[in-house]
C-alpha cells in the first residue's frame, strides 16, 4: 500500500543536490565561457542607467559625493554577488534563485521566487524596450508616438495611450534570436556590450580631461538661492544624503543575477560562474564609479540635468561631438540590458517546467538547437504584448520587488547551506531512497527533539563538530527569527526615524534591544556545526555576510510604496492558483511513485 503524503510534506520537499557538487547530464547546449557571462552581466546591469543615475543622485541627494554612493552599493551588491558566486558552483543548474532556495528551503518558497523571477525578468525586458522606443522617438520628435496613435490608439485607464510596435517587434525578433541560435546570439551582446564599455571609457577618459577640482568645494553663499545646493563641498547633503544615494545606487547594479540562470549552458560552470559573477560587479563598479566621479568634476552638482545629465555636462564644457557620442552609447546600452533581461525568462520557466510546476511544454528542449525553443518563444511573445500594450511607468518598481526578494532568498539559502546535515555518501541508494521519500526538512525523525537536547545544541555546549539534525533545525529557526528582527529594525529606522534622530528613550532603546537580539542570534548560528566539505568557492564570514545582506535587503523592500505591494499581491495570486490547481498535484503524484518505487529518486530532504 502506497503511503499518502500530508500537504505540508509536499511543501517542504527538497531538489537533491549530488554529492559532488558537480553539473552533471543537461539537455541544454554548454556553449558559453567565462567573457560571454561576464558580457551577459555586464550588458544587462550597465544599460541607460549608467547615462542618467549619476546625475540624478549627485543633483537631488548625495552631491560630488555620488561617487562613495556608488562605492557603498557595490559593496552591498557584492554580499549578493558572493552568495550567488558560491551557489553558482554548487548547483550549477538553470533557474537561479529558484533551484537554490527548492535545494535548501522547499518547493512552496522556491515557486515563489521562481514565480516572481519570471515578472522581474518579464517587466524587466518590456521596460527596457519602450525605453529604446522613446529614446528612438525623442531623436525623431515623437514621429514614432503620433505614428502609432493614430494607428493602434487605445482609450483604457490602465493601458498606454497607444499600442507601441517598436517595443513588441523589439522583444519577438531577440525573442526569436535567442531561441535558435544562442551562441550567435551571445556574440553579439559581446560586441554591443564592448563598445558599450568604450564609450563609458570615452566618456571617463574626456570627462577627466575637462575637470575642475573646485566644483566639489563649492561655496553656497556664492550660488543663487534657487538652487538646491544645501551645505556646499564634498557633502552637501552630510552623510546621510550619501546613504540614501547608495540605496538609489544600489539598484543600478541589478542584473548581474541573469549570469546564474546560465548553469546548465556553460562550460566549467563551478569556476566560470562565480569568475564572472565578481568580474562582471568589478566592471560595473568601476563604470559607475569613474563616471559619476568626471560628472561631478565637469560641472557643479546642483546644475546637473536630472534627465541627461552626460550629454548636458558635455555641452556645458564645450564638447558636442562628445554629447553625440554619448547619445548614441546609451542607446547601445538600452541594446546590451535588453539581451540580458530577456536571455534568462525562458531557462527560469524551463527548470520550473522540468520541475513540474509550470507547463510541462514550457521545458521542452529542441534536440537540433538545444535550447527550449517552445518556452523562449512563449516567453518573448507574452513579453512583447506587456511591452506593446501597458505604459509602464508605474510597474517599473515591481522589479524591485523580485531582485531584492532573490537576493533575500538567495542569503538565507546559503546560511542554510552552510549548517546543513547531510545525507551519509555510502549509504545504500535503496534505503536513502525509501528514508528520504517519507522525510522532510520538518518531519525527520533521525534525531529525537527535546527540550533538553535543543537547548544543549543550541548552546552546542558538547563541541559538536558535524551538523545534525537538531543543529540544522535550530539554524533554520534562528534564520527566520533574524529575518524577523530584521524586519522589526527596519520599520523601526523608517517609522520612528525623527524620534531616534531626537534621542527619544524609548525609541534609542527599543532600537538597541532588536539590534543586540540581532546579534544574540549570529552569535548562536556560528556556534552551531557547519559543514567539512570543501568547494572551489564559498561566502567568506558566514553567517555574517549573508546576515548583512538580508537586512539590507528587507530595508530596501519597506521603502517601496503601498501600491506596488498591492501589484505584487496581485500577480502573486495568479501565481499562486497555477501552483495549488497544477504544480501542487504534480509534486504530490511524483512522490507518491517515488513511494512506490516507478522511478528513480529526483527530490530528497538530505543534500
Amino acid at each position: 500500500m502506497v503511503r499518502q503524503f500530508s500537504p505540508w510534506k509536499v511543501l517542504t520537499r527538497r531538489k537533491n543536490l549530488q554529492a559532488d557538487g558537480s553539473e552533471g547530464d543537461t539537455k541544454l547546449n554548454r556553449v558559453l565561457g567565462l567573457w560571454d557571462l561576464t558580457a551577459l552581466g555586464v550588458g544587462s546591469t550597465l544599460g541607460a542607467g549608467v547615462y542618467v543615475l549619476a546625475g540624478q543622485i549627485a543633483k537631488d541627494q548625495a552631491g560630488p559625493s555620488v561617487m562613495l554612493s556608488f562605492a557603498i552599493a557595490a559593496l552591498a551588491s557584492l554580499l549578493a554577488g558572493v552568495c550567488y558566486a558560491e551557489f553558482g558552483a554548487r548547483v550549477p543548474k538553470a533557474g537561479s534563485a529558484y533551484v537554490y532556495s527548492y535545494v535548501c528551503i522547499g518547493e512552496f518558497v522556491a515557486f515563489v521566487i521562481g514565480w516572481n523571477l519570471i515578472l522581474e525578468y518579464v517587466i524587466g525586458t518590456a521596460s527596457v524596450c519602450r525605453g529604446i522606443s522613446l529614446y528612438l522617438d525623442s531623436l525623431l520628435n515623437d514621429t514614432l508616438k503620433n505614428t502609432f496613435a493614430e494607428v493602434a490608439p487605445m482609450n483604457v485607464s490602465f493601458l498606454g495611450s497607444y499600442f507601441d510596435f517598436l517595443a513588441f517587434g523589439l522583444v519577438v525578433v531577440f525573442g526569436v534570436a535567442l531561441a535558435f541560435g544562442v551562441e550567435t546570439s551571445t556574440m553579439a551582446n559581446n560586441f554591443v556590450t564592448c563598445l558599450n564599455i568604450f564609450i563609458l571609457g570615452f566618456v571617463i577618459i574626456a570627462g577627466a580631461i575637462k575637470a575642475d577640482y573646485s566644483n566639489w568645494t563649492v561655496d553656497p553663499s556664492t550660488v543663487s538661492a534657487n538652487s538646491t545646493i544645501g551645505e556646499g563641498g564634498f557633502f552637501p547633503f552630510g552623510f546621510e544624503g550619501t546613504l540614501r544615494g547608495a540605496a538609489t545606487c544600489f539598484f543600478g547594479f541589478v542584473g548581474f543575477d541573469c549570469i546564474a540562470t546560465t548553469g546548465e549552458e556553460v562550460r566549467n560552470p563551478r569556476k566560470n560562474i562565480p569568475k564572472s559573477i565578481l568580474l562582471s560587479l568589478l566592471i560595473i563598479f568601476l563604470c559607475y564609479f569613474g563616471v559619476s566621479t568626471v560628472l561631478t568634476l565637469m560641472l557643479p552638482y546642483y546644475i546637473q540635468d536630472v534627465n541627461a545629465p552626460l550629454p548636458y555636462a558635455f555641452e556645458y564644457v564645450g564638447w558636442p561631438v562628445a554629447m553625440w557620442i554619448v547619445t548614441v552609447g546609451g542607446l547601445v546600452g538600452l541594446l546590451a540590458s535588453l539581451f540580458g533581461a530577456l536571455f534568462p525568462l525562458p531557462r527560469v520557466m524551463y527548470s520550473m517546467a522540468q520541475d513540474g510546476l509550470l507547463f510541462k511544454f514550457l521545458g521542452k528542449v529542441s534536440p537540433r538547437f538545444r535550447v527550449p525553443v517552445t518556452g523562449s518563444i512563449v516567453a518573448a511573445l507574452f513579453t512583447a504584448a506587456i511591452a506593446g500594450l501597458f505604459d509602464l511607468s508605474q510597474l517599473v518598481s515591481l522589479l524591485s520587488i523580485g531582485t531584492l526578494l532573490a537576493y533575500s532568498v538567495v542569503a538565507i539559502s546559503i546560511m542554510l547551506l552552510r549548517y546543513m546535515d547531510y545525507c551519509e555518501v555510502d549509504e545504500n541508494p535503496g534505503q536513502r531512497e525509501v528514508r528520504a521519500s517519507e522525510t522532510t526538512s520538518l518531519t525527520s525523525s533521525s534525531e529525537r527533539f527535546t527540550f533538553g537536547s535543543v537547548c544543549t545544541q543550541l548552546f552546542n555546549v558538547h563541541r559538536v563538530r558535524e551538523p545534525n539534525a537538531i543543529s540544522s533545525r535550530i539554524v533554520g529557526v534562528l534564520s527566520t527569527l533574524f529575518c524577523v528582527i530584521a524586519l522589526g529594525v527596519g520599520v523601526l529606522i523608517m517609522q520612528a526615524h525623527p524620534l531616534i534622530a531626537s534621542k527619544e528613550v524609548w525609541a534609542l532603546t527599543l532600537l538597541a534591544v532588536l539590534v543586540l537580539l540581532m546579534f544574540l542570534v549570529i552569535l548562536l548560528i556560528c556556534l552551531q556545526p557547519r559543514e567539512a566539505r570543501r568547494r572551489l568557492f564559498r561566502v567568506p564570514f558566514v553567517p555574517i555576510v549573508p546576515a548583512i545582506s538580508i537586512f539590507i535587503n528587507i530595508y530596501l523592500m519597506l521603502q517601496l510604496d503601498s501600491w506596488t505591494w498591492i501589484r505584487f499581491g496581485v500577480w502573486m495570486i495568479v501565481g499562486l492558483s497555477i501552483y495549488f490547481f497544477y504544480g501542487l498535484p504534480n509534486s504530490y503524484r511524483e512522490m507518491k511513485r517515488q513511494r512506490a518505487g516507478w522511478q528513480k529518486l529526483k527530490y530528497s530532504e538530505c543534500l
